[in-house]
């Protein structure tokens, strides 16, 4: 099988992800926002088509757009600034068989014309869906339990290793054992930090991989001088006390009567101790400065990497973290644990540009319009973060108030 055909492979297998995903949300809740500062649940059924055609519909699609008003609706995402939400009511949107029709209709017109596609567009397509993915899932997080469509008990997590197999590991390195998400099976973390010697750390693109976006570009090296490095993620537990001094709880924490619980996907459960805890960047800061510590930067993170394991909770396999010590048995045990997957890392760095960055011609706004000062790099990735984002060089960027994403952190000192 060639390149192409992997490649419509993938795209193919990506829609099937995506169309699982949204038959988990019970149809009257279609038109709902479960998150403030995000569009309705509506608008994503709309998007990953319509950005498909917006994409390949200037390269090959011809005649032009059957429905230009729907182009333009479902083209962008929305990133307010805090205090700056959305005020669209429901009735603002078309019907759901409105939208169904306009998918159906463009993914008939771009499957007629993948072939003439140039592979660098189609690994855009294929990530953007993967990375909406992510997106949706933490939206469909905040979503009432009632309000969504719980799988069989027992039953893989929604794509889990379907997409594009397990997750990288490193050679000679055995699969891990699976861990149930949200019980403390593992052992428990003894917390220490790890020295790592001064050295360069590679950031952007390594030579060899097929696709990057514009944001990894171009490859370069960093002085990183020596620190040293958490050896886990910090963990609920540990939060806990932090909390108990006076801090607020995480989003994804519930007070019931005194006794903390973990809101997972589809039901909440005592807060287990031992998983990461899933914080925003103002709130990982805070908790470091309260430990005499700091948060990692971007090459920082790079340079511990370069040494340390893959965890299994990747690819979609989880709806929820694992023991932060349930990789344990993977790789060796002196390198810092899961610093790839079961949940993002926060970094100090500010989202910037590297040394010679050009915009996709075709997606100028991807990367470029979040150069702005107010947005944080994490590294690594979640449960719910596709195998092939799993690159060293990728970069993912929030506001360091938000707190929906499924991210961890872990303490550096010098």
């Amino acid at each position: 099988m060639g390149h192409s055909e992997n490649l419509t492979l993938a795209l193919r297998e990506a829609r099937a992800h995506t169309d699982e995903l949204f038959r988990l949300v019970c149809p009257g809740a279609l038109y709902d926002r479960p998150i403030p500062e995000r569009h309705r649940i509506i608008f994503y059924l709309g998007h990953l088509e319509a950005f498909d055609w917006n994409l390949v519909s200037g390269h090959a699609l011809r005649p032009g757009s059957f429905h230009p008003e729907f182009d333009r609706l479902f083209a962008f995402g929305i990133d307010p600034p805090p205090g700056q939400l959305p005020c669209d009511e429901p009735r603002d949107w078309p019907s759901v068989a409105e939208v169904e029709q306009y998918n159906r209709g463009t993914r008939q017109a771009i499957d007629g014309v993948l072939g003439e596609l140039p592979e660098r567009l189609l690994h855009v397509a294929i990530e953007h869906r993967l990375m909406h993915a992510e997106t949706f899932a933490y939206i469909l997080h905040s979503l009432p339990y009632e309000k969504k469509v719980r799988p069989e008990p027992g039953a893989p997590a929604v794509g889990a290793g379907s997409l594009t197999g397990t997750a990288p590991r490193h050679p000679g390195q055995t699969p891990p054992p699976v861990a149930a998400p949200g019980t403390a099976t593992a052992s428990a973390p003894r917390h220490r930090m790890l020295e790592i010697a001064a050295g360069p750390a590679m950031l952007g693109l390594a030579p060899g991989e097929r696709f990057g976006w514009d944001n990894e570009f171009q490859a370069h090296a960093v002085d990183v001088p020596a620190f040293s490095i958490g050896k886990y993620k910090v963990t609920n537990g540990q939060y806990l006390e932090f909390v108990r001094q006076g801090a607020a709880p995480p989003f994804y924490w519930r007070d019931r009567a005194g006794q903390w619980f973990y809101r997972g996907m589809f039901e909440e459960i005592p807060l287990p101790p031992d998983c990461p805890v899933y914080v925003t960047h103002c709130e990982a800061q805070a908790y470091a400065e309260w430990r005499g510590m700091r948060l990692p930067s971007e090459a920082e993170f790079h340079r511990a990497a370069a040494t340390a394991g893959v965890s299994c909770n990747v690819d979609f396999r989880h709806w929820d973290p694992i023991p932060v010590t349930a990789d344990d048995d993977a790789g060796d045990i002196a390198s810092p644990r899961q610093l790839v997957g079961n949940g993002w890392e926060w970094t100090a760095t500010v989202f910037a540009p590297f040394p010679g960055f050009q915009p996709f011609p075709f997606y100028t706004n991807y990367s470029a319009p979040f150069f702005d000062g107010a947005h944080y790099v994490l590294k690594g990735g979640s449960p719910r973060t596709a195998a092939r984002l799993l690159r060293p060089s990728f970069r993912n960027w929030f506001r360091p108030e938000y707190p929906y994403v499924y991210a961890t952190f872990r303490m550096v000192e010098r």
